[in-house]
């Protein structure tokens, strides 16, 4: 009885092949010959489209190619040159008011420009010559940035609007083996975490021991002294412009050194220089 059931389900199983078949062979030849009947009747100069055979009786349609390698390759005039003027890279309040259509195109045109100067790069440097306006790649890296900012802008407010989530990978701080804060990024796994042993070895490192306590009050030392560095340095420039400029815009120097108390410095006597003020009386 089991050996009857399976012959007549082999059995339907090749008939249902064969019709397969039979339906792909007929829509393809109807497709095949009404193509022809319109390429022969309107006769175009250049054809848009080519139909090859492929997998027996299958066809499958390709764009005639417009475009050639050299896409991949500055224009001509510019291989000489030791410099290209270009424009400046699309900031933040231009990609908004962009609808998403045209930052998907302009996605592309960014892409393929990177591509481009990549190349260019790569041709330079084994030439041994001189890559004109390096500056270019950085250019088009802080408009493809900006760009996708501006992507995740949207995304994060449709979400939120729709769900009351973000729709990002969610994220927090985890410490390594050598005690360093960093954001670890979730993402989806085959197992659940309790049945994952190699993730919960990879994750299940801790930090300790006398080396590593020495590791960190070092690295910390040396952060407080880069930020303390950094703020006398601040403070220095403020009392060398005050020392110059006695009549300088108080409120220039607030929104350029904000980390410094420009009313205490303007008060102190180190600012007002090796001179007499002029008493008026």
């Amino acid at each position: 009885m089991l050996a009857r059931k399976l012959i007549i389900n082999q059995s339907i199983q090749s008939l249902c092949r064969n019709m397969l078949k039979l339906n792909i062979q007929q829509q393809t030849n109807r497709t095949a010959a009404f193509l022809l009947s319109n390429s022969s009747s309107r006769r175009p100069k250049r054809l848009c489209s080519t139909i090859v055979p492929a997998l027996g009786n299958r066809y499958f349609s390709t764009p005639s190619a417009t475009k050639s390698l050299m896409e991949f390759f500055d224009d001509s005039k510019n291989w000489i040159e030791n410099e290209v003027k270009v424009g400046r890279a699309w900031k933040l309040d231009e990609l908004r008011i962009k609808s998403n259509k045209e930052l998907h195109q302009l996605w592309y045109i960014l892409l393929k420009e990177r591509n481009m100067l990549l190349t260019m790069e790569h041709e330079c440097n084994d030439q041994m010559e001189l890559f004109p306006s390096p500056e270019r790649l950085d250019k088009v890296k802080i408009s493809m940035n900006n760009l996708e900012t501006v992507v995740r802008e949207r995304n994060k407010a449709y979400h939120l609007l729709e769900t009351g989530e973000t729709g990002e990978r969610p994220q927090r701080l985890i410490s390594n083996c050598l005690g360093l804060r960093r954001i670890y990024r979730s993402s989806e796994h085959v197992l659940p975490p309790y049945m994952n042993v190699k993730w919960i070895k990879s994750r299940s490192i801790g930090y300790g021991g006398r080396a590593v306590r020495k590791f960190l009050l070092l690295y910390r030392e040396k952060l407080y002294n880069e930020k303390r560095k950094a703020k006398n340095r601040a403070r220095n420039e403020v009392m060398m412009l005050l020392r110059r400029n006695p009549n300088i815009d108080r409120n220039i120097l607030h929104s350029k050194y904000p980390n410094v108390n420009i009313d205490k410095m303007v008060s102190d006597d180190k600012t007002r220089g090796h001179y007499l003020p002029k008493i008026e009386g």
